[in-house]
């Protein structure tokens, strides 16, 4: 036993059953103690002794083994969450409709933890009125069902319905245990469109001027939203890390690109966070060809521009409206006479969002890290500091502020 949480990791019988394995490795890495609980149509596709070898104990596979000990009860009773991967078509349905003739459908009818379920399908059964159905009363239920990924399916067939990657199921089910018995649905039926990383505006075809930006703390916010049952579309610049499941994914360059992008998503959201480091200027003109060192023995001088102002844009598009809520970020620096917090106040007032995120970005102390420390305005007229921590809990901290601005008191 390794004395971490305790997760049933149920596999059901489909050709992604074998990315569960990867899933199992990262969640034992991570410390926790998982109980394997395959389907007998999984069991076509990985076999019981690679479970048992990766998870280093017996794999429950029937309701008809150690009855003793009561496994259909015991195992949903005794997690700390319950996450199957990959969760069919069928599978679905039958937790649905309740119903449990074999183990892993027992357990999640016995699961008092989290359930999360990581679909993966052909996209025909993914978009399928029943199926979506399904996913629907399953959500309404509590059920956090991430949505599945974009992709190359089985034989040469591509679209919507691909197991999302066994690294971004991992993070998000180490989110989930993290949270423990904070776990809520508070942000369930809220769309919410997240801008994270940096933009790169070229200057000839191999060349651009961006910024240090990881986008960890947009994906962070992308993963938590998530987690706590929201839809979440993330645009994504350039970024050194994992992306989340269960996003769906925009991916853009440049500042206008980014500007154009969120035009658009924010149009039908309810909640619109610019988490993204946007390059405040851009090269006058971008070369067609890559300027050669030889053809200059001088230097040279590069005219830049300003872009676009994207997060006083969306505020202005937005004009007297309730929604969406839209958060900003503001990376400040202190000089000699004004604290970042002095610089964020002063931009909060000028920018007219409803909440900006304010954090110290001097002497490296933020981008490329795993933990931040932040300042939260409000337009309550609420400032909530927040204590260095890991991305993760920051992310919370900020839904909690955004959600006791969607309070019918406030709006």
């Amino acid at each position: 036993m390794s004395g971490g949480p305790s997760v049933v990791l149920g596999v059901a019988g489909g050709i992604a059953a074998y990315k569960a394995c990867e899933v199992l490795r990262g969640l034992t890495e991570s410390g926790c103690d998982v109980t394997v609980v395959p389907t007998s149509s999984a069991l076509k596709f990985v076999g019981e002794a690679t479970w048992a070898a990766l998870s280093g104990k017996p794999v429950s596979t029937t309701v008809w083994r150690g009855v003793h000990a009561v496994p259909h009860v015991r195992l949903g009773k005794a997690a700390d969450l319950v996450l199957v991967v990959p969760a069919t078509a069928d599978l679905m349905a039958r937790a649905t409709h309740g119903l449990a003739d074999d183990l892993l459908t027992n357990t999640l009818l016995t699961a008092t933890c989290p359930i999360m379920l990581a679909p993966a399908m052909h996209t025909e059964m993914w978009q399928h009125p029943a199926t979506q159905a399904n996913v629907q009363a399953l959500r309404d239920r509590g059920v956090l069902v991430l949505d599945p990924a974009v992709g190359r399916l089985t034989g040469a067939d591509s679209g919507a319905g691909r197991l999302p990657d066994p690294p971004a199921i991992v993070a998000a089910a180490l989110d989930v245990l993290r949270r423990g018995e904070a776990v809520t649905h508070d942000l369930a039926g809220q769309h919410i469109v997240i801008s994270a990383g940096g933009t790169r505006e070229a200057w000839d075809p191999v060349r651009y001027i961006g910024n240090i930006s990881s986008g960890r703390q947009g994906i962070a916010l992308a993963r938590t939203a998530i987690s706590r049952g929201a839809s979440v579309t993330l645009v994504v610049g350039a970024v050194d890390t994992d992306l989340p499941a269960g996003a769906r994914i925009v991916h853009v360059e440049s500042a206008h690109e980014l500007a154009s992008v969120m035009s658009v998503e924010s149009a039908c959201a309810d909640i619109v966070v610019m988490a993204a480091a946007v390059a405040d200027f851009r090269p006058a003109e971008a070369g067609e060809h890559k300027v050669k060192r030889s053809h200059s023995t001088q230097g040279m001088s590069l005219e830049l521009v300003q872009n676009p102002d994207i997060l006083a844009g969306l505020v202005s598009a937005r004009g007297e409206a309730a929604s969406p809520v839209i958060v900003g970020f503001a990376a400040e620096t202190g000089d000699q006479t004004h604290t970042p917090l002095d610089f964020g106040r002063e931009k909060f007032a000028r920018k007219g969002c409803d909440v900006l995120v304010v954090n110290d970005v001097s002497e490296g102390k933020v981008f490329g890290r795993a933990e931040n420390e932040v300042v939260i305005l409000a337009r309550n007229g609420s400032e909530t500091p927040v204590a260095r921590a890991d991305k993760a809990t920051i992310a919370d901290a900020i839904w909690d502020v955004v959600l006791q601005l969607t309070t019918p008191a406030d709006r």
